[in-house]
């Protein structure tokens, strides 16, 4: 069984730089921001969210604009988690690799795929439209373009909606692997992973 991690952030080993900070230290913009990511699909504040509460605004904005990619897009489970993992290994982000490895699994990758993006290959058993995901995201990250063919192909498996919501995809879990390795967020602890 795989289930690799990325290699830790430089750093990480030191204390989390910006835990979360009690209660009565919140500005009222920073408690509402808390409010409506604890009372919307997340349940919770937690992982990069502890860190944006620092910018209440920009936390507001990420905020809405994740729940839409991770619980309205149109983008097929697997290949949004598999985004996930391999901005995740991208950036050695292990918040968001051990947060999001179960919601891979459970939306059908494969122990291999999860492997190989965990080695940074390209993993053998992609459908065609995870592998046009896969090439559109790969190439954004190496050569900073997607060459005519893979956009096309993009396209065609699964519209030109999909498409944009890949690319968002990767820059929103790309924003937030920045924020997190920046803060030193740490892994989520095997309790709070979901199930």
């Amino acid at each position: 069984m795989n289930g690799a991690t990325p290699r830790t952030v430089p750093g990480s080993d030191s204390n989390d730089r910006m835990p979360m900070p009690p209660l009565e230290e919140l500005s009222a913009e920073q408690q509402a921001a808390a409010g409506r990511i604890a009372t919307g699909p997340r349940g919770a504040v937690f992982g990069p969210f502890v860190p944006l509460l620092r910018s209440p605004q920009a936390t507001e904005h990420l905020q809405q604009l994740g729940a839409y990619l991770r619980y309205e897009s149109p983008l097929p489970r697997s290949i949004f988690e598999m985004i996930v993992l391999l901005v995740a290994r991208e950036w050695d982000q292990d918040f968001e690799w051990t947060y999001h490895l179960p919601l891979a699994r459970a939306a059908g990758l494969s122990d291999e795929t999860i492997d190989a993006l965990s080695q940074r290959l390209d993993p053998p058993d992609l459908t065609a439209a995870e592998q046009s995901a896969y090439d559109i995201v790969i190439e954004l990250l190496t050569d900073r373009a997607v060459s005519d063919s893979t956009f096309d192909r993009g396209v065609e498996a699964f519209g030109p909606q999909a498409v944009i919501d890949v690319v968002v995809t990767a820059g929103y879990y790309t924003t937030l692997a920045m924020v997190m390795n920046m803060a030193q967020t740490p892994p989520p602890p095997p309790t709070s992973l979901p199930g």
